[in-house]
């Protein structure tokens, strides 16, 4: 009764726009069967620490473990549905004590009005699934099992991806930490030497305004940044399942590594999605609903039989006088129900389409995503590339305005605008390489955290 299942055929690209240099791939259809909870793709970053955390999410996280018990669910679901293939068996005992009415119609004057009836029976039943009713309720069920399983991938995937996220954001937080802390005793430094000139009447009270209000924006910013730090900290330790109170993560100055792409990511690894997989099969459960609605049009035949002993005593039951049976086949078929069939034949192919429908925007959202992470990346390259430049450019313009302020042959000015741009320069160049990070992150979630992600040698 059920439509033979074809999943639809997307357009997609022989290759990802945003790396023109990938090898020719094509998409390839879904095998949910095949699909497989990610690796450790964030040892790439190189940081053991975070490898460690990333391993206590299977044991830890709450939002998995709820993940997990609703896949528990779903297969137990799927286990009700396959009784429905067997016959069902039940014994039927029975002991009671009974006295019949005076008023009873054609009682006899021999009858007692007290009696015994003890009865060990027991009843067989089978549905004959001619059109397939159960049979397609078992596939509806093992379609959704997996796709719940796959909706665990993709929370575990999900948790990875924002815990990896959130160290990187976390690592570059120190990383501004100790620039600012450089920073400030740089401008300590200088504020002291200008407070010196000032009392040697060699600088204005000017200069010793701006160089305290530089020391003070650092440190401001210092403890700003200090607070942030603690909220990415304390989103960690949700994400691992500890309490923020008794969590801390030590302060690391070395930055993490940025794993290297590989060349020629082929499209067909987004087949490997867990979200793209599990609404896959949705769209395979809802198809076999199709075939459980139409078959409500037809009879529902049963396959019985009821046996055992009964008398009134249970001394002397097991006896061959005693024994009852009853064998027949009955069936079941609604001649009228206003219309309730067809709708549930018409609501099932909807749900079939809304299903066909999430299907195809996943999996243009999933090309979505490695387009995007893959733009980031290359644009962002080339901002770092520019980036480093101008910190570099900006330290040597800071320098030289010292030495000539050192000299007399320049304005404290000239040195507070040098050390403002040499700052804004050297924040701006970490930001973006935590942007790098990040975005290399996000494209190991679009892939399925399948690609093989490898620190540059």
């Amino acid at each position: 009764m059920a439509p033979a299942y074809r999943p639809p055929i997307l357009p997609a690209p022989v290759a990802y726009k945003e790396m023109p240099t990938a090898a020719d791939s094509v998409w390839k259809p879904v095998d949910a069967a095949t699909t497989a909870l990610p690796g450790n793709w964030w040892a790439g970053f190189g940081d053991p620490l975070l490898d460690r955390l990333e391993a206590r999410i299977d044991n830890d996280n709450p939002t998995l473990a709820g993940a997990l018990a609703r896949y528990d669910m779903a297969k137990a679901t799927l286990a009700g549905a396959r009784s429905g293939l067997f016959p069902r068996v039940e014994l039927t005992p029975g002991l009671s004590r009974n006295r019949q009415s005076d008023e009873r119609p054609l009682r006899g004057g021999s009858q007692p009005d007290f009696y015994t009836a003890a009865t060990l029976g027991g009843d067989l039943s089978y549905e004959a699934d001619l059109w397939g009713r159960v049979r397609n309720s078992v596939a509806s069920g093992r379609a959704l099992a997996e796709a719940s399983r796959d909706d665990l991938a993709a929370v575990k995937l999900a948790l990875q991806g924002q815990l990896a996220a959130d160290f990187v954001r976390l690592r570059g937080q120190d990383q501004q930490l100790t620039l600012l802390a450089q920073t400030i005793d740089a401008l300590a430094r200088a504020d002291a030497l200008t407070r010196n000139r000032f009392r040697g009447g060699i600088a204005t009270g000017m200069d010793v305004g701006r160089a305290g209000a530089l020391l003070g924006e650092a440190r401001a910013q210092y403890a700003a940044l200090q607070a942030d730090r603690a909220v990415t900290e304390h989103a960690i330790a949700s994400l691992v399942g500890q309490p923020a109170s008794v969590f801390s993560i030590p302060h690391r100055e070395t930055p993490l590594h940025l794993p290297r792409i590989p060349v020629g990511v082929p499209s067909a690894l987004l087949a490997q999605r867990p979200d793209v997989a599990a609404a896959e099969r949705r769209m395979a459960a809802a198809n076999a609903r199709i075939g459980v609605a139409k078959a409500a049009f037809f009879p529902q035949i049963t396959l019985g039989g009821t046996a055992g002993l009964q008398g009134t005593a249970l001394a002397g039951l097991v006896a061959a006088p005693n024994i009852f049976w009853a064998i027949g086949p009955g069936a079941i078929l609604n001649l009228f129900d206003g219309g309730k069939r067809r709708a549930d034949v018409a609501a099932a192919r909807a749900d079939w389409n809304a299903a066909a429908a999430d299907y195809r925007t996943r999996a243009l959202g999933a090309f979505q995503d490695v387009e995007d992470a893959l733009a980031t990346l290359r644009h962002l390259d080339q901002a770092q590339a520019a980036q480093d430049q101008a910190v570099r450019s900006a330290a040597s313009t800071s320098a030289i305005a010292l030495d000539r302020y050192i000299k007399g042959a320049a304005t404290y000015l000239d040195v507070a605008t040098a050390q403002e741009s040499l700052l804004r320069d050297q924040q701006s160049a970490l930001s973006l390489q935590t942007r790098r990070l990040t975005a290399t992150v996000a494209l190991a979630r679009a892939l399925g955290g399948g690609s093989s992600f490898a620190r540059p040698a």
